[in-house]
């Protein structure tokens, strides 16, 4: 460039920048070395930031000082999401930022696998008792069992003591005859009052109170007591046969909602128990009749009450043919009702659901 270069048609002087501030201004950061006539900054607290030291004497910012010089609250400051992180210690089971947060520990019930040992017994006694069936059941079933034999004797029993027995026996074909002069309407008039009082709520006058054709009394005092006794076991066996019969129903109520099939099994095996009770007695009663019948007596009886001379009219009304014939029909009401029993609940294929399971099995199979 030389004298003759040509210059601009108006050249003016460069105008300062209107937002610069040329002043000097010791509290810029920058000038914070030449406070207190120091060349060097002052050294910082340990553990504190050069943030701090500035908040804690002059504004941060050109926003601030300008607020700070109008008189207006300097704006707050919103700390990064980094620096809130940063300051705030997180320990086990403690809170960031207002949310629970807990560090994962180093392994795990997940992480870690018991021995095999262990998996193997905890599958056993997980399948032990899936398999275990509750006991409450079993003891029903087993209850249930036991009283059906008995309700079925008892019920046996009371067939007989009946006045359709009486006639069924006075007038059929082969039954002896009474050679001391009561006719077959004598036997059933007299019996038939000896079998309801059995079955009644009478005191001995009932039987006691009675009198022939001669006018004397029907039946001696040593009838009337053994007669007495017959009834107390008679009544007995009656009422636990009535509370057994009672607690099988609530036994097959409860089977039906607890146990699949435990009604079937408690009196499939309530009727093998009759059958096997009523051929053992049946095997004694045959092998010898007259010593099964006194033993019989022996357990419910004192010695010499139950023995009467043939013209006494307990013998005359109920010859031996007669308690032979009683004991035959109860032992086959028994073994019909226990057989018939059996055959309903023997458990087939179908009953214990094994039909069901194969076809279903077989419907799965390609």
């Amino acid at each position: 460039m030389n004298d003759n270069s040509p210059t601009p048609a108006k050249r003016t002087e460069p105008q300062p920048d209107p937002d610069l501030d040329s002043s000097p201004d010791t509290d810029e950061p920058a000038f914070a070395w030449m406070k207190d006539g120091s060349g060097t900054p002052e050294a910082s607290p340990a553990g504190s930031s050069g943030a701090e030291q500035k908040g804690a004497t002059q504004p941060e910012s050109r926003a601030d000082r300008k607020a700070a010089e109008a008189g207006v609250e300097p704006p707050a400051v919103v700390p990064s999401v980094e620096a809130s992180l940063r300051k705030e210690p997180v320990t086990d089971g403690g809170t960031r930022n207002g949310a629970h947060f807990s560090e994962p520990l180093p392994t795990s019930a997940l992480q870690v696998r018991p021995p095999q040992e262990e998996v193997e017994r905890r599958n056993a006694e997980r399948e032990s008792a899936a398999n275990a069936k509750p006991v409450a059941p079993r003891v029903w079933q087993v209850l249930l069992a036991v009283f059906y034999p008995v309700i079925l004797l008892v019920l046996a029993v009371r067939a007989v003591t009946s006045p359709l027995f009486l006639w069924a026996e006075y007038n059929r074909p082969g039954f002896p005859g009474d050679g001391y002069g009561f006719s077959t309407d004598d036997r059933m008039s007299y019996g038939s009052y000896a079998v309801d009082y059995l079955t009644n709520w009478a005191g001995p006058r009932y039987l006691g109170d009675l009198v022939n054709r001669s006018g004397g009394n029907l039946f001696k005092d040593g009838e009337v007591s053994h007669m007495a006794d017959v009834k107390v076991v008679i009544l007995s066996a009656f009422g636990a046969s009535t509370l057994l019969i009672i607690l099988s129903l609530v036994a097959i109520a409860y089977l039906r909602r607890r146990s699949t099939g435990g009604v079937r099994r408690g009196l499939f095996a309530g009727s093998v128990i009759a059958l096997a009770i009523i051929l053992g007695l049946g095997t004694l009663a045959v092998l010898g009749w007259q010593q099964f019948f006194t033993e019989f007596h022996h357990i419910f009886f004192a010695n010499g009450s139950w023995t009467f001379a043939l013209d006494d009219t307990l013998i005359r009304l109920f010859p031996g043919q007669f308690w032979m014939d009683a004991g035959i029909v109860i032992g086959v009401l028994v073994f019909l009702a226990a057989l018939v029993t059996l055959i309903l609940t023997w458990p087939t294929r179908r009953r214990r659901g094994l039909v069901n399971d194969a076809q279903d099995a077989g419907e799965v199979q390609p």
